[in-house]
């Protein structure tokens, strides 16, 4: 099988991801909840935590009353690794410093929609 074969599940991951970059921008907190996976499997790692399970990542969110910095995505790169699991990866700028980060989500297809599973945000040194 060739990754590239599957371009139902990569135009679904990119509405999703879509979908999740927008509920990012806006700090859309029911809307970026409900795009992690609903379970204590989830995890996110942040640029400065670790957040294992739903909750955690959810009480986060909460806490950050001004949601994530600002940033313009420079580069998203999409593949599915099958019909109901894929990986999205962005490189962006945070607008305040100039500062260049990546974030890495796999996603998993439930009977929801597409969840992210696991989530890695981190920046480059300055």
């Amino acid at each position: 099988m060739e990754l590239s074969e599957n371009t139902a599940a990569i135009a679904a991951l990119t509405v999703a991801s879509d979908q999740y970059e927008d509920a990012l921008a806006q700090n859309n907190i029911p809307v970026l909840d409900e795009l992690f996976f609903d379970g204590p499997e989830a995890v996110r790692f942040g640029a400065t935590e670790n957040l294992f399970g739903a909750q955690e990542i959810a009480e986060f969110r909460r806490a950050r009353t001004n949601g994530a910095p600002a940033r313009r995505n420079t580069r998203r790169e999409i593949v599915a690794l099958g019909p109901d699991v894929g990986c999205v990866n962005i490189v962006f700028e945070r607008l305040a410093d100039g500062r260049i980060g990546r974030q890495s989500q796999t996603w998993l297809r439930t009977a929801h929609g597409w969840r992210i599973v696991s989530a890695h945000v981190s920046l480059l040194p300055k």
